[in-house]
């Protein structure tokens, strides 16, 4: 599929077996996303650009490369902020904007509850962070807003995916990159990824103990 990265390094499909593993318990959970986390985003790194600089070594002058865009990451609220701190460190100058969405449970379309992203001039690159791209429906509404903001380029991260949610994003922004570990079966009829790993945000904050 056009711009969508399922990313097969084997450390990567290593770890997810352990992250949908419904015995890892939330530390170990929280271990592995940040694992994943900065895998991922290593790829979703790899076209960002750069311009040649100089740098005094001990022993001499030696040609380097360092990035030239300004990045953003935007978290999803809640289960992306499992994702800020391992993709911060590996891009340690990138400013962090966050969206909140819930989902309601009839309709299981997302409602917006907060949205932080400044009125100033948008960064070159942004980067959507959400463990679950799962209906599509709160990642649309992420790419809305910042696309709203002016963002040129735009990143999806995700660990899992289902292809309808896939879908759905490519329908209305189907120039957004998306990077994520593996693309699953299906929807139930609950709108989870089946055969995913449940709910990431209660097993990263353990807010429903996994049994």
């Amino acid at each position: 599929m056009r711009n969508v990265i399922e990313v097969k390094h084997p450390l990567v499909q290593h770890h997810l077996v352990r992250l949908r593993d419904k015995r890892t318990e939330p530390e170990e959970f929280r271990h592995i996303v940040d694992r994943l986390s900065v895998l991922i985003s290593y790829e979703a790194a790899k076209d960002l650009v750069t311009h040649a600089v100089d740098v005094e070594t001990p022993l001499a002058t030696a040609p380097g490369k360092r990035i030239q865009q300004q990045v953003a990451l935007v978290p999803i609220l809640r289960a992306g902020l499992g994702m800020v701190d391992p993709v911060l460190n590996l891009i340690p100058f990138a400013q962090v904007w966050h969206l909140g969405f819930y989902r309601d449970e009839n309709t299981h379309e997302p409602v917006e509850y907060y949205k932080k992203l400044p009125e100033s001039e948008p960064v070159d690159v942004a980067i959507v962070l959400d463990p679950m791209l799962a209906t599509g429906g709160s990642a649309v509404a992420a790419l809305k807003a910042v696309n709203e903001w002016g963002v040129a380029s735009v990143k999806l991260v995700s660990m899992i995916a289902s292809p309808e949610g896939i879908q759905r994003v490519h329908a209305e922004y189907p120039e957004t990159q998306i990077y994520v570990c593996a693309i699953d079966d299906k929807l139930n009829e609950n709108a989870f990824i089946v055969p995913g790993l449940g709910d990431a945000g209660d097993r990263i904050f353990n807010a429903h103990p996994v049994t």
